[in-house]
């Protein structure tokens, strides 16, 4: 089996509440790299990515321009793209760098926790984990992760304002076989408190949705405002 070099990126805008936690969590891995691709941060974010000796990466606001920027620099062979609110466990993250050592896997996710005691959230994140395994509609707070070269064979992410993380998976089946892991990536509540859950999940759906039937994301992108 291969050696399997992961470089880490974790896309931020304004996270110095949270970035500290996420940086020592991942950072617990021993990964190749870890890349802090920043949208223009003006609060500490990049104190805290310095505090760390972390690489930085800059370019203009937007997910997917931050992904792509992270990417560019990359020098391992598999990129973990990380929201700055979510985590992966020891024992998820072996079990990636595990199947992808085999050489039939171009990239994959992993099954979504969103971290509270509501069993509401439990609800929606074993429909997210469902929805990703029978119809590959796969959302960046699963953790997408992809092999270097195919990332770059299928142009990495679009550069749309919304849902780049489900065009981007879309692509990445279509190149080849995936994995939606067993093995969980953690994510913050914090949109669902601060938005409501009812009207969070019923707008993420309503987007996803209207984004599949070619409905244009600069409009979309309206309906999702920032939370920190």
């Amino acid at each position: 089996m291969r050696f399997v070099k992961v470089s880490v990126i974790i896309p931020t805008l304004n996270e110095a509440l949270i970035l500290e936690k996420t940086i020592s969590e991942v950072s617990c891995h021993s990964p190749h790299e870890i890349i802090i691709a920043d949208g223009g941060s003006e609060d500490n974010t990049l104190d805290i990515a310095k505090k760390f000796g972390l690489a930085i990466v800059k370019s203009p606001s937007g997910r997917a321009l931050q992904m792509n920027a992270g990417a560019k620099t990359a020098t391992g062979d598999l990129l973990l793209f990380l929201h700055a609110d979510s985590r992966v466990d020891f024992k998820s993250y072996q079990k990636m760098v595990a199947v992808m050592r085999q050489e039939n896997k171009v990239g994959g996710a992993f099954s979504l926790v969103i971290e509270s005691e509501n069993p509401a959230f439990k609800m929606i994140s074993r429909f997210a984990t469902m929805r990703a395994k029978h119809l590959n509609l796969v959302y960046g707070d699963q953790s997408i992760f992809a092999r270097k070269e195919v990332f770059r064979e299928i142009g990495g992410f679009s550069s749309l304002p919304i849902c780049e993380d489900l065009d981007f998976y879309r692509r990445l089946v279509a190149n080849g076989p995936t994995v939606i892991l067993e093995e969980k990536t953690f994510t913050s509540a914090r949109r669902w408190v601060t938005e409501g859950i009812f009207f969070t999940s019923l707008r993420n759906s309503v987007i996803a949705t209207l984004f599949l039937l070619g409905f244009p994301p600069r409009i979309l992108s309206k309906w999702y405002l920032a939370v920190r």
